[in-house]
């Protein structure tokens, strides 16, 4: 059976904090998010200078009941950060930069995960 090949830069592209990047997430394995998608970028700046990011997948798929979603605006079109999905990749795997999340959109993430990951 042929492999899939992942798309990868030649050269890593500069990525900030809050952007929003496509970003090839294949391989995977078991339910994790598959194929090249669109992905907020939450790790800090710095953290960047190591080839490595830590992103949030966005679906098309709206889930507004679901607590650990967070419903935006990506590109023009109604999206969902999948903030349960959060995985770090490496920069290599950025095809290209479609957006950045509004103020209001970026500090309602941050209390989002907060709120998943730093509370008891």
């Amino acid at each position: 059976m042929a492999s899939k090949k992942t798309p990868v830069s030649k050269s890593p592209p500069l990525v900030q904090r809050y952007e929003v990047h496509l970003v090839s997430l294949d391989p995977t394995a078991g339910r994790e998010v598959r194929k090249t998608r669109p992905c907020v970028v939450i790790s800090p700046n710095p953290m960047h200078q190591t080839g490595m990011a830590v992103v949030c997948p966005l679906t098309t798929s709206l889930h507004p009941q679901w607590a650990h979603r967070l419903q935006i605006s990506c590109a023009r079109k109604a999206a969902e950060i999948m903030v349960d999905q959060i995985r770090a990749v490496s920069l290599a795997r950025f095809v290209k930069r479609i957006d950045t999340l509004s103020a209001k959109d970026a500090e309602a993430l941050r209390d989002l995960i907060a709120l998943l990951y730093a509370t008891p």
